[in-house]
């Protein structure tokens, strides 16, 4: 019984990995891991299978499923400006502007025909930012062409698999290989120059807790929409000061601005409500101030 990780040369990609095959790992049970790339595959990986893998071919899609048969699928594929990699990827549903209804689905519809399990990586960016907060029972209201094409690739794959897991995440940060820590070590060093908002609220989630959630919900008792975020909702710049500190950089090097002022538009404020996955799980989602302590 194989699992497979699509998108497993990504951060989460590389975590789900590590946990499924380190020998230390709680979640290493001897089944067999595959795993996609798009470009080329890791060399240090020799207990897994890879296979290349566009996530806008509907025909290799097909093809690994119905060849592999894994018992369940993790897409953790990441590519925030495609499209078809977003939406299309997981649903192979058109772009809202297109006039024909879509065509057939490629993993969504490939894991249903096969029976396979899947666990699909969602964003709060689903979400305006004009509530409070949201919770699992929230319905999506995207603002960006990012949040669109999650949100269409949430509802398809709902609609074909009443059973399948979508897991909605924040940013990801991960032991300073995330572009959030890549971005504040640059900044502090003088590498490059910008700031970061102090208006752009986010519950920043452990890359570590994050993948360890998800293998939880691996097993068939989890179904539906669950939110994988830290306990603690804080701004960019605040983010930034807190590893800043860790890596042993001087925060005051951080300048501050309006999300206005420092990118393209997107929801301002948005925080996950995760209490009602983080009651049935053991893994414990921290937050930004204990995992960057």
């Amino acid at each position: 019984m194989t699992l497979l990780i699509v998108g497993a040369t990504g951060l989460l990609g590389t975590e789900l990995l590590r946990q499924t095959t380190a020998p230390d790992s709680p979640h290493t049970q001897g089944q067999p891991v595959a795993a996609t790339f798009h470009t080329r595959p890791p060399t240090n990986t020799p207990d897994v299978h890879w296979t290349p893998l566009d996530l806008r071919s509907r025909d290799q899609i097909h093809h690994l499923i119905t060849t592999l048969r894994p018992h369940t699928v993790i897409n953790a594929a990441y590519r925030q400006h495609d499209w078809p990699t977003t939406a299309q990827g997981p649903t192979h549903l058109a772009p809202p502007t297109w006039p024909h209804p879509p065509g057939p689905t490629h993993l969504a519809l490939a894991t249903t025909r096969t029976r396979t399990r899947l666990i699909h990586v969602s964003s709060d960016a689903v979400f305006s930012g004009h509530a409070p907060t949201y919770d699992e029972t929230a319905h999506p209201d995207p603002t960006t062409p990012y949040g669109a094409a999650k949100a269409a690739a949430e509802t398809t794959i709902a609609a074909l698999d009443p059973t399948a897991v979508i897991a909605r995440t924040s940013l990801i940060i991960g032991n300073g290989h995330s572009t959030h820590e890549q971005r504040v070590r640059a900044l502090a060093t003088g590498a490059t120059t910008g700031a970061l908002s102090t208006d752009d609220i986010r519950c920043p989630v452990h890359v570590q807790d994050l993948a360890a959630a998800l293998l939880e919900l691996t097993d068939p008792t989890y179904t539906g929409i669950h939110h994988l975020v830290g306990s603690d909702a804080l701004s960019r710049h605040t983010l930034g000061t807190l590893i800043a500190r860790q890596q042993g950089l001087d925060p005051n090097t951080l300048a501050r601005a309006r999300r206005a002022e420092v990118g393209p538009p997107s929801p301002l404020e948005l925080r996950l409500d995760a209490h009602r996955t983080q009651q049935r799980l053991t893994t414990r989602l921290r937050g930004a101030h204990e995992f960057l302590s």
